[in-house]
C-alpha cells in the first residue's frame, strides 16, 4: 500500500521504480487516493503503475473531509484485476471471477456522487488541472512564508513540497516548554481549526491548504502562525510567565474573557484578539482546555461514587 503524494507532502521521484520491484516479486500495489488533489491532470495511479486505487472523493472532488465521513468513491483496478471486481445480487456488475457484494449499493452513495459529478462537469478538464496546480501552489506559498519560523520537515528533491507540509514543532518544547498541542489550541483564538496534530510525525503539525483557500485566507493563517511563533519567543525570553501564558491557557472562551475574576498576567485583548483582523471577525471557541488527551488514554467513570450508594442516597425499585 502506498500513498502518493506521500503523507509527508512529497512527490516520490522513484515511485515507479519502487512499484516495478514489487511487481517483479509478484506483489500488487494498492494506492491510497487521498491526495488526488495534487495529481489531477499531472500524473495518475495508472501512470505510476498502481494495481488498485480507491479514489477518495473528499477534498479533491468537493466532498467534505473528516467528521466521520463520508468515505466513498470509485475503486479503480488495472486490467488484470477486472475479472475479480465484486458482483451484486440484484444488478449485474463485476467480472467473471467476481466475489460477492461488498456493499448494499453497487455504485456507492448517490447523494454524494452527484455532488462530485457536478463539480467535475462545472470545472471541466482545464479547471480540474488548475485545481491541482493551485493546491500545490498554495502549499508552497505557505511553506515559503513560514520557513523562517517553522522548519518544513520534508521537501522534494527540488526543495518544494506537494500539496501539504509537516511543520516541525518539537524544537519549541526544550526552548519554551511549548508543544504542538499548545500551538493547535492557540490557533483557535485566531479563528482557525488546528491542522492535523502529531501525524504522521509526532510533535508536528501537518498543514494542507488545498486549492480552495483564497490568498487572503492563506495570509491570515500565515499571520496567525507567525504571531504564535512570536508568543513562543516571549516565553523563551522570559517576557511572559513560563506556564501562565496565552499558549498554555488557550483557547480562551467568551466565558473566560468576560469573567469578573481575571487573574492572568496578560491582557484580555491579547488573549482573545491577538491580531486586528481577529477583532473584525471573531470566532469564539466554546470550550476551554480541559485535559488534552488524558481522557482518550484513561478510562474515566462518570457514575456516582460507590459511597453514595452505601449511604443510601439512591434507592432502587424492582420493575415488574
Amino acid at each position: 500500500m502506498v500513498t502518493y503524494l506521500s503523507t509527508q507532502g512529497v512527490f516520490e521521484s522513484k515511485i515507479k521504480e519502487m512499484i516495478d520491484i514489487i511487481h517483479q516479486y509478484g506483489g500488487q500495489v494498492y494506492m491510497d487516493g487521498a491526495n488526488m488533489n495534487a495529481q489531477l491532470g499531472l500524473t495518475s495511479p495508472g501512470f505510476i503503475g498502481a494495481d488498485v486505487c480507491h479514489l477518495n472523493l473528499h477534498k479533491t472532488f468537493a466532498i467534505p473531509h473528516g467528521g466521520g465521513g463520508p468515505g466513498v468513491g470509485p475503486i479503480g483496478v488495472a486490467k488484470h484485476l477486472v475479472p475479480y471486481l465484486p458482483s451484486n445480487p440484484v444488478i449485474k456488475t463485476g467480472g467473471e471471477k467476481a466475489i460477492k457484494a461488498i456493499a448494499a449499493a453497487p455504485w456507492g452513495s448517490a447523494s454524494v456522487l452527484t455532488i462530485s459529478h457536478a463539480y467535475i462537469k462545472m470545472a471541466g478538464k482545464d479547471g480540474i488541472i488548475d485545481s491541482a496546480k493551485i493546491a500545490i501552489l498554495n502549499a508552497n506559498y505557505l511553506a515559503a512564508s513560514l520557513k523562517k519560523y517553522y522548519n518544513v520537515l520534508y521537501t522534494g528533491e527540488t526543495g518544494f513540497v506537494g500539496h501539504e507540509m509537516i511543520l516541525e514543532c518539537r524544537n519549541f518544547k526544550p526552548m519554551a516548554n511549548i508543544t504542538e498541542a499548545d500551538i493547535a489550541k492557540r490557533l483557535m483564538d485566531y479563528g482557525f481549526h488546528a491542522p492535523t496534530l502529531s501525524f504522521p510525525v509526532h510533535g508536528t503539525l501537518m498543514v494542507e491548504p488545498t486549492e480552495s483557500e483564497s490568498l487572503q485566507e492563506l495570509d491570515r493563517f500565515i499571520d496567525a502562525l507567525v504571531s504564535i511563533y512570536n508568543e513562543i519567543i516571549e516565553v523563551k525570553e522570559g517576557k511572559t510567565d513560563a506556564e501562565n501564558n496565552v499558549l498554555r491557557n488557550a483557547p480562551h472562551t467568551q466565558e473566560v474573557i468576560a469573567s469578573d475574576s481575571w487573574d492572568r498576567p496578560y491582557g484580555r485583548e491579547k488573549a482573545a484578539f491577538p491580531l486586528p483582523w481577529v477583532l473584525e471577525n471573531k470566532f469564539w471557541p466554546t470550550v476551554s482546555r480541559i485535559d488534552d488527551g488524558y481522557g482518550d488514554r484513561n478510562l474515566i467513570c462518570s457514575c456516582a461514587p460507590i459511597d453514595d450508594y452505601r449511604e443510601g442516597k439512591f434507592t432502587f425499585e424492582t420493575v415488574k
